[in-house]
C-alpha cells in the first residue's frame, strides 16, 4: 500500500511517499515535517534567528555550525566545484539586488521604484574559511551565503534515507525529488513534469526506479521590476538573472543533490553549452523546455520515457 504526508515547509509543497506491505502507515511518516522545520530554521535565509543569518551577520570571525548545516555547506562546495563555479551560494547579494528578499509567496510581483540591478563582484567560494575538525565557518566581510541552490535537494535526500529503511519510497521537496529504490513490484515510480505553460498541468512523464529528479528554470520564480521580467536563478559571471531562452531543465541524476545541482547548471549554460555538458555525463539526463515551445533531449532521457519522441541533441 502506499502512504502519503503532504505538508508545506521551505517556502514549497512536500510530499513523501512511502510503499510497504503493512496494512497502517509507519510511525515515522508523520516526523517527516518536523524534520524539514528543523532543517529550514538552521538554514533559511528569511528567518533572522536561523543558524544561516547569523552567520551572514558575523564577519571574520569563527562559527560553530551544527551538523546540518555543515553537511548542507560541504554540499554547497561540492555543487560549486562540479558546475565549475556557477551554482554557488556567493550569489545572496546579487540576489538582493535583483529584488529576491523575501520569500517568494510574499514577494510583490510587480515593482516599481527601484533602480535596476547594479552589476555586482562574483566572489569565489575560497574566500569562505572552514574548518572540517571543529566544524566552523569563516566568512570574510564581503561574502554572504544563501543554501538556496542546494537545500530542498539536501533535505529531500536525507528525508529518503530516513524512510527507505521502511520500503520503497519517494520524496519531492518543492520539485526537487529522492527515490530510493523501485516499487514493491519491481516496476518504476512514474513523475511528473510540470508543464511551464499551464500551471497544474504535467508535461511530460518520467519513469524513474532510483536517483534524483530536479527541475530548474525561470517559469515560476519570477516577478517584475519597474517593467522588466527577473527571476531568482543568478548567473555568477555577471551577478545578473540568467539571460536565455530556455524556459525549464529538468534533470534525471544518480541522485537529487546531483540532479538538483546538474539542472542549475545546464539551465545557466544555455541550450547548446548546457546539452553537451550533460552529454558528457552519462549517468545523467535532460530535457530542455525552450520559450518557444521547442524541446530538447539529451540521449540518455530516452530511458526514462516511454514512447515518446523528441529532438535528441546532435
Amino acid at each position: 500500500m502506499f502512504y502519503r504526508k503532504s505538508f508545506r515547509a521551505m517556502g514549497s509543497d512536500m510530499l513523501a511517499i512511502l510503499e510497504t506491505d503493512s496494512d497502517s502507515a509507519p510511525p515515522i511518516l508523520d516526523d517527516a515535517p518536523n524534520w524539514f522545520e528543523e532543517w529550514e530554521q538552521a538554514l533559511s535565509r528569511f528567518r533572522l534567528d536561523s543558524e544561516l543569518s547569523r552567520l551572514n551577520r558575523t564577519f571574520d570571525q569563527s562559527t560553530t555550525v551544527s551538523e546540518a548545516f555543515w553537511e548542507v555547506f560541504q554540499t554547497a562546495l561540492w555543487a560549486d566545484e562540479f558546475s565549475g563555479g556557477l551554482v554557488t551560494p556567493t550569489v545572496l547579494d546579487a540576489m538582493l539586488e535583483a529584488g529576491y528578499d523575501r520569500p517568494f509567496d510574499d514577494l510583490p510581483r510587480d515593482q516599481f521604484g527601484w533602480m535596476s540591478p547594479r552589476v555586482l563582484e562574483s566572489h569565489p567560494l575560497s574566500m569562505v574559511i572552514a574548518d572540517p575538525q571543529n566544524h566552523t565557518i569563516t566568512l570574510p566581510q564581503s561574502v554572504r551565503l544563501d543554501f538556496g541552490g542546494v537545500t530542498k535537494g539536501w533535505a529531500a535526500h536525507r528525508a529518503m534515507e530516513r524512510l527507505r529503511e521502511f520500503g520503497p519510497c519517494l520524496v519531492n521537496a518543492g520539485g526537487d525529488i529522492a527515490i530510493s529504490s523501485p516499487r514493491l513490484d519491481g516496476s518504476a515510480w512514474v513523475v511528473g513534469v510540470d508543464s511551464p505553460f499551464e500551471a497544474g498541468t504535467s508535461f511530460e512523464v518520467l519513469h524513474v526506479k532510483r536517483g534524483g529528479v530536479a527541475s530548474s528554470g525561470r517559469d515560476r520564480r519570477h516577478w517584475k521590476r519597474n517593467g522588466s521580467l527577473h527571476h531568482h536563478i543568478i548567473n555568477p559571471n555577471t551577478g545578473l538573472p540568467v539571460d536565455t531562452d530556455v524556459l525549464r531543465v529538468t534533470v534525471v541524476a544518480p541522485s537529487v543533490m546531483e540532479a538538483e545541482a546538474a539542472a542549475k547548471t545546464v539551465f545557466i549554460l544555455g541550450r547548446e553549452k548546457g546539452l553537451a555538458w550533460i552529454e558528457a555525463r552519462p549517468s545523467f539526463a535532460a530535457m530542455m523546455i525552450m520559450e518557444s515551445g521547442e524541446v530538447f533531449i539529451s540521449r540518455s532521457m530516452l530511458e526514462y520515457l516511454q514512447g515518446v519522441e523528441y529532438a535528441v541533441s546532435k
